[in-house]
């Protein structure tokens, strides 16, 4: 995907003219509305900023939650307070994405002014992608960057259907180096190429693990899943987390990687509590010694160390998804320990890519997100680009 970017665009193309751009404010907010976390505010500061010194007037446009209809819990005030502190100048907020006071207000920006609309999704006609939603969206604009990666793999009127309508049509800085480091990892990656996959369920991760047996030179597996490859393999999992009707699907993913030559390596040890709660009773179990009454929740100290061991030598790693409950303290552990080698690994010049969702929950946690390569700001466009999907959002701009 090779797109035209805002950085082949120069301020004599772009000065007084009006840029609709797509960004991804779905913040996290606490009860009171404010802003626990503004890291995709931030992410979206090097385009904006770009634009504001090109001489643009700028037009953000968000969604926010899923509201059905108009939600006076889910405006864009609270987005709009920070961005003006973190840009250093006012934002001015209108209370629609469409209609007149858009106009109205789009008409008085001067070059360089920031204009943000309200919560695109107060319309369904945004996630139906409707083409008139989509044409007046675009009306008020002379051309679109895209720069919200997490909603990339959705076709939706403010990602897919504007560029019907305005041009040029570029990615933003965001979606630019999100495409640069994904798809690099997965053409044209520095070798060993290791992938670490996690999270509860195989049948989520099926087409990114058999995109990455095709790539990679070790895979990495963790979390829930493991009990349905240890169960395929015949082996008893007590009470933990196991998708039957996968058995067979685990043994050919571990056949396939046979095939391939490529390590497919499981954990050997794993932390089984007598419930799924914070305060369970917990022991260090090896996995041929699961108690029938035993739900597994984390890695062991074993596991950490094999998967140490295996990501040492390598060059580039991919990590999608934790090794364990990491949201309760004494099973955050082999999560943490992981996030811990990564930035190590770094350090001595290794590509780590935290590919989304969970696992930059993790990073960001345990303190250590600066300290990777690159952390992914879409959770499911991450896993769809990894696993070789064309993203509506990021196909519909012009070509390079």
């Amino acid at each position: 995907m090779s797109k035209k970017s805002l950085a082949n665009l120069s301020a004599a193309d772009i000065s007084g003219k009006r840029a609709l751009v797509r960004v991804d404010f779905n913040v996290p907010v606490d009860d009171q509305g404010t802003i626990t976390d503004d890291t995709r505010i931030r992410a979206a500061l090097p385009t904006i900023q770009d634009l504001i010194q090109k001489g643009s007037k700028v037009i953000l446009v968000s969604h926010f939650g899923r509201p059905k209809g108009v939600d006076e819990k889910l405006r864009l005030n609270h987005v709009a307070k920070r961005l003006s502190e973190l840009l250093g100048q006012e934002v001015i907020k209108t209370d629609d994405s469409i209609g007149d006071e858009v106009t109205t207000k789009v008409a008085a920006l001067e070059n360089g002014q920031v204009l943000l609309l309200e919560n695109v999704r107060f319309h369904p006609e945004e996630e139906k992608n409707d083409p008139d939603f989509a044409k007046e969206l675009a009306s008020n604009a002379d051309f679109y960057v895209n720069d919200a990666f997490g909603t990339a793999h959705r076709a939706h009127a403010s990602t897919e259907g504007v560029t019907h309508y305005l041009s040029p049509s570029v990615a933003g800085y965001l979606i630019e180096k999100e495409l640069q480091y994904l798809q690099n990892a997965i053409e044209n990656p520095q070798r060993p190429l290791v992938a670490i996959i996690g999270g509860s369920k195989v049948s989520s991760k099926i087409g990114v693990i058999e995109t990455l047996l095709e790539k990679c030179d070790k895979l990495i597996i963790g979390g829930g899943m493991i009990f349905t490859f240890y169960k395929a393999r015949g082996l008893n999992v007590g009470k933990s987390l196991v998708e039957n009707d996968k058995l067979d699907l685990a043994k050919s993913l571990e056949a396939k990687a046979k095939e391939r030559g490529v390590d497919l390596l499981l954990p050997t040890d794993i932390v089984s509590a007598d419930k799924f709660a914070p305060d369970a009773n917990a022991t260090i179990v090896d996995i041929n010694h699961i108690p029938s009454d035993g739900l597994g929740l984390d890695i062991g100290p074993e596991s950490v160390k094999f998967f140490q061991a295996a990501l040492a030598d390598t060059k580039t790693v991919i990590w999608n998804g934790p090794m364990g409950v990491f949201e309760f303290e004494q099973f955050s552990k082999g999560t943490e320990a992981i996030a811990q080698t990564l930035a190590e690994i770094s350090k001595n010049g290794a590509i780590t890519i935290i590919g989304g969702g969970d696992s930059v929950a993790a990073v960001e946690k345990v303190g250590l997100a600066d300290q990777m390569s690159h952390i992914s700001t879409g959770g499911g466009a991450s896993l769809e680009l990894l696993e070789g999907k064309i993203l509506p959002g990021i196909a519909a701009l012009d070509e390079a």
